[in-house]
């Protein structure tokens, strides 16, 4: 698996508060936020439910990926999805460093991709 997600028992935009609140608690900031709903809507004219991508990133981790591969931004920063499913429900979803990381073949990546996903993973319990 590429990630692991929680729903959530809130509407969306409390979703992405809270999400953000609770990565910051973590050392994460946002770096990026696209609103996909809104991108569709004027690129191609398509209606679709609430979708954002967070672009979440820990500093002090990027940086021990970037010393170690300086390549690694290719797989940077850690995505986050906060999305309204058909029921209405909320779903956060989170990018598992972990595994994405697994795809560079240098020493001491994978213990970053484990030290973040644990991170990204006590944020999704949080939720």
């Amino acid at each position: 698996m590429y990630g692991f997600s929680a729903k959530v028992g809130t509407d969306f935009e409390a979703a992405k508060a809270k999400v953000t609140e609770e990565l910051q608690k973590e050392g994460f900031g946002v770096l990026t936020e696209i609103d996909v709903k809104a991108t569709l809507k004027k690129k191609l004219d398509i209606d679709k439910r609430p979708y954002t991508i967070l672009g979440a990133c820990n500093p002090g981790f990027a940086n021990k990926a970037l010393d170690t591969d300086p390549d690694i931004g290719l797989l940077l920063p850690c995505n986050v999805v906060v999305r309204e499913e058909e029921d209405g429900s909320i779903t956060v979803a989170f990018m598992d460093p972990k595994a994405v990381l697994g795809l560079v073949d240098k020493a001491g990546i994978e213990d970053i991709g484990m030290q973040v996903r644990e991170k990204l993973q006590r944020v999704c319990d949080a939720l």
